[in-house]
């Protein structure tokens, strides 16, 4: 370029475990590769113990992350704590501008921004994050053997969790401020079946204690204001994520009805030479896993690869000492 900025061959947008595995794809697949997110680790620094992950048995959460960003750093790819506002495209290439100012310049760009899980911002939750507080059924339930939780939410995932907690669990809470639930009437069935479940409608969370871990959760009956103390292990927060609609419509991309870029089954977006992996695509929407983002963030890696070497871009060489 005319003001000698370095052109990457791929930029990946974001620091979860879909752009951790777009990136060391990328730098595997010998691609000049750049990372720029603004919180290394993404979601992962809201979990605790993870059990979910192929080979990895009980790892801890900050354990995984500095193997994801050890496992980068052998191919040398850089990685930049910055925030990025906006894409735009010149011929050939995209430049990215980031909320300090800086711009970067790549061939082609694997976004993996992720989508931000809806909070109640109740006290104790962000205390206890990861210390008893979950925001992923699917993820944590088997840790939770034989305890007590609650589960806030009335959407099929809060009670498609709370039928998997169901399994695992001595006693579920299910606590919904509505009147009725809202998830599919199937799960609604099979939760009022359960005799470890209670399902606590005209409700909602107001406190969570503790002291190193989560062991009580106040609920509030929204019809008479009466207060209750449930004594629990574990409270799931399942009220769904705020998709990055706001950047993508902003930046040109094809949306969802409900806000997630849109991809295809190899990650492209409506923008040529634009991928999308992880939480903020509309692909596996309910299905938020550690695994699956980085399966999409290595498939992102594979087409990007592809679409240069069909536009003959140059394929920078990395040495792997």
């Amino acid at each position: 370029m005319s003001d000698g900025r370095e052109i990457y061959d791929t930029v990946v947008v974001g620091l979860g475990p879909a752009a951790y595995s777009a990136a060391l794809y990328s730098a595997r697949y010998v691609l000049r590769t750049i990372i720029i997110g603004e919180l290394p680790g993404g979601q992962l620094t809201e979990a605790g113990e993870v059990d979910d992950y192929p080979g990895l048995i009980d790892v801890q959460a900050q354990d995984m992350l500095r193997m994801f960003e050890e496992h980068i750093a052998r191919y040398k790819v850089p990685v930049v704590v910055d925030t990025v506002d906006s894409i735009t495209r010149s011929g050939e290439v995209y430049t990215l501008k980031t909320s300090s100012g800086s711009l970067y310049s790549a061939k082609s760009v694997i976004l993996a921004i992720g989508a931000k899980r809806r909070t109640l911002n109740v006290p104790g939750e962000k205390e206890f994050a990861g210390k008893g507080v979950s925001y992923c059924a699917v993820c944590d339930a088997p840790l939770y053997k034989n305890k007590t939780v609650v589960v806030v939410g009335g959407g099929d995932s809060a009670l498609e969790g709370a039928e998997l907690l169901s399994r695992y669990a001595a006693k579920v809470y299910v606590v919904h401020r509505r009147d009725e639930f809202r998830g599919q009437p199937f799960y609604q069935q099979s939760l009022k079946e359960k005799r470890n479940v209670t399902l606590l409608l005209s409700h909602a969370l107001r406190e969570i204690k503790g002291e190193r871990v989560v062991r009580e959760a106040i609920v509030e009956n929204l019809k008479n204001g009466e207060r209750t103390t449930l004594p629990v292990n574990g409270v799931f927060i399942e009220i769904g994520f705020n998709p990055p609609t706001d950047f993508a419509r902003k930046n040109g991309f094809e949306v969802s009805e409900d806000g997630y870029i849109k991809v295809d089954e190899w990650m492209n977006t409506s923008l040529e030479g634009v991928f999308a992996a992880g939480d903020c695509n509309s692909l596996w929407k309910g299905f938020s896993q550690i695994v699956t983002a980085a399966a999409q963030g290595a498939v992102a890696a594979r087409s990007a690869y592809n679409y240069l070497n069909e536009k003959k871009k140059s394929v920078s060489e990395i040495r792997v000492k």
